[in-house]
């Protein structure tokens, strides 16, 4: 008998295991089976991410994050207001953009007033100054010196001060200058800082009121006057800071107009004197008043007479009026 011997053969290889991410962990384990080539994994094949904070390693610009902390796609910490400390970190998370820092996130405050540096108007104030929303030092009185410096906290407003914060007195007279009508002149408190005229000069301009004598109805001034006018002239050069005011009244008989005309015409013609006796046209002024600006009663002849004339008063170097005594 003939036997025909037939045989099927079936080969297996146990030695070899299916890898498609060549990351060394089989792909029946392989939990991440497309990790890149290369890159780390542990035992189920998903990357390594040492922090724990969901973003791989490989990845991972910040690979030592503390762990629960929210982190971006790069796996860093989370900057809301992107001043370079992480929120988890920063005490003042919402610091305006491109605002300078501490370590704690919170705006710069250099002077340490409470007034960060990127609002303060004036950083370097010294420490323990009280300041305003400006972080600049409070100035109670407004006059320009802080209240830290002044030494006279409670100067009216306006007043101008020296550098202590108090009121200048200019010419030393113990009157300051925002209540010295003659701030540069030493006068007295009674003549509110101005310096009082001598008895003499007073007593002379008082009879110039009624000894300047004119033509009726005209500025000529009559010669019994030059007398009174030479003593002003006199009393013009011992004094050089004195400056006069010359003004011209009359009474109410004729018009307005006409009365307005002479009183400034005789008040001309009191300063012409003066200047050609060598008085400065500089240190003179006229003006005349007309009947606006009686001292008695125009009704009366004697009234009449008391209101036609000439009043000098004396002006002082910051252009501050002191009326003779009438």
């Amino acid at each position: 008998d003939f036997f025909l011997l037939h045989s099927v053969g079936l080969t297996f290889n146990f030695g070899q295991k299916k890898d498609a991410d060549g990351d060394g962990v089989a792909d029946r384990l392989d939990k991440c089976p497309d990790t890149p080539v290369g890159v780390l994994v542990d035992a189920a094949g998903c990357p390594l991410d040492a922090d724990g904070d969901g973003v791989p390693d490989y990845l991972d610009k910040c690979a030592n994050t503390p762990p629960n902390i929210q982190v971006d796609a790069m796996g860093c910490p989370l900057d809301e207001d992107k001043d370079g400390v992480p929120d988890y970190l920063d005490k003042c998370p919402k610091t305006p953009i491109g605002v300078a820092v501490d370590a704690d996130g919170c705006p710069l405050d250099t002077d340490k007033d409470g007034v960060p540096d990127h609002l303060d108007k004036c950083p370097n104030t010294p420490s323990g100054v009280q300041v305003d929303v400006n972080g600049c030092p409070l100035d109670e009185d407004k006059d320009g010196v802080p209240d830290y410096l002044d030494k006279c906290p409670q100067t009216p407003i306006g007043a101008t001060v020296d550098e202590f914060g108090c009121t200048l007195d200019t010419d030393g007279d113990g009157i300051p200058d925002y209540l010295d009508k003659c701030p540069t002149v030493a006068g007295t408190k009674e003549n509110d800082g101005c310096p009082e005229l001598t008895k003499e000069v007073k007593t002379l301009f008082q009879k110039a009121l009624q000894g300047i004598k004119f033509d009726t109805g005209k500025s000529t001034i009559k010669p019994v006057s030059f007398q009174i006018l030479d003593a002003v002239v006199k009393v013009m050069i011992e004094n050089p800071n004195y400056k006069l005011i010359i003004g011209g009244h009359t009474d109410n008989v004729g018009g307005e107009a006409m009365n307005m005309t002479l009183s400034k015409n005789r008040a001309e013609a009191v300063s012409v004197y003066l200047i050609s006796k060598g008085i400065s046209p500089t240190r003179i002024s006229s003006e005349g008043f007309g009947l606006t600006k009686p001292v008695d009663d125009n009704s009366t002849a004697a009234g009449r007479t008391r209101n036609r004339r000439v009043e000098l008063s004396v002006e002082f170097t910051e252009k501050v009026i002191v009326p003779v005594e009438k």
